[in-house]
């Protein structure tokens, strides 16, 4: 990610270097989380309830109306279920990440973030996030 857009998220002038520059991986690694989140319920959830509705794709590929896409949504209620989540996720993370870029992190999350990086800081190299969030940083 571009060091722009991580400024331009959170503002550095409130922070000393280090400490911003660690609350920056955080955030990084925050939205790359997310991202891997969505991506790994379109491969499991995703897919299978695509391959439920196969049969019924296919038919609407050829011949498309709304009320065979309607129909199949509806005798699948699981798959609509599985597709549902995984559209509504993808949906609510674009949002976030584009309100984060347009508008920057509310202060209400920045306060969230500080009191990770804090907890991350205090458990210090045990803690799962320390290698990638305080790497290079101890000193």
């Amino acid at each position: 990610m571009p060091k722009r857009y991580v400024s331009s998220v959170i503002p550095s002038s409130d922070y000393d270097p280090v400490f911003h520059r660690q609350l920056c991986r955080l955030h990084h690694l925050l939205v790359w989380g997310r991202w891997l989140l969505v991506i790994g319920l379109w491969i499991s959830i995703g897919s299978a309830s695509l391959v439920r509705l196969w049969p019924d794709l296919r038919m609407l590929s050829h011949y498309f109306t709304w009320t065979g896409l309607r129909y199949s949504l509806a005798f699948h209620p699981l798959a609509t279920l599985g597709l549902s989540i995984c559209v509504g996720l993808t949906v609510a993370v674009l949002l976030w990440q584009s309100r984060n870029i347009l508008l920057g992190l509310p202060r209400r999350e920045i306060k969230q973030l500080e009191r990770w990086l804090g907890q991350v800081k205090r458990q210090g190299s045990s803690h799962v996030l320390w290698r990638w969030v305080c790497r290079g940083d101890e000193g």
